[in-house]
């Protein structure tokens, strides 16, 4: 029988090797916070990390930047004075600024199987600096590439044991991309629900792209 629960958020984030990329999904809604806390708990180290928001001062992103234990952010902004920012500044930590659409656009693609895509974002800019280009119908388009993870850290609203899942409302931000792009996707769900109970629709990521889930009760 296939059941992807699993007891605990130790349970969830075992395994997770040194040196991983993690995708960490939402913008404001939809973060998986109790799972990035439960990173900040477990020790693996050097890590990448993906997300939208990288210039939070406070809450677990702030928690794992300050640890010491990520060594590259790849985001879409980072204030100066932040966290991320400061210790960007110290040489510290290895910053890439990639455009909102662009990220998300990435992450699509290593899920899709896009191998590249071009893109006028940020092909005029200091961005495209040693950087292939091309102009497409009239316009200068930047050679883009997909961005996969070892580990997404999802956030659902209801999840049922064979990992199908429903985003609440704007929580279908990151959530449902990063989950595809991923070679172990580890889900933290408000609610848990019998097979069947979510309807075909409501299903924004099937479950054969995720491999482990934990119940955090709203």
């Amino acid at each position: 029988m296939i059941d992807k629960f699993v007891p605990d958020v130790a349970a969830a984030m075992a395994g997770i090797r040194d040196g991983s990329t993690v995708l960490i999904a939402g913008f404001a809604n939809g973060m998986a916070e109790t799972l990035m806390q439960g990173l900040v708990d477990q020790d693996a180290r050097d890590l990448t990390i993906v997300l939208n928001a990288g210039g939070r001062d406070d809450g677990p992103i702030a928690d794992l930047l300050a640890s010491g234990r990520v060594r590259k952010l790849i985001c879409s902004f980072v204030r100066a004075a932040s966290v991320a920012g400061t210790l960007f500044q110290k040489g510290e930590l290895e910053l890439e600024i990639v455009p909102q659409g662009t990220l998300a656009e990435r992450i699509r693609a290593a899920g899709a199987g896009v191998q590249a895509f071009y893109t006028p974002t940020g092909a005029d800019t200091l961005l495209a600096e040693g950087r292939e280009t091309r102009v497409i119908n009239g316009r200068n388009c930047l050679l883009e590439y997909p961005l996969r993870g070892d580990v997404a850290l999802i956030d659902a609203w209801e999840a049922d044991r064979w990992g199908n899942l429903t985003h609440r409302e704007s929580a279908r931000n990151y959530n449902p991309v990063m989950a595809m792009a991923a070679d172990l996707t580890i889900v933290q769900a408000r609610h848990r629900v019998e097979l069947g109970d979510i309807a075909p629709q409501n299903v924004h990521t099937p479950g054969v792209f995720v491999h482990r889930v934990v119940h955090i009760p709203a």
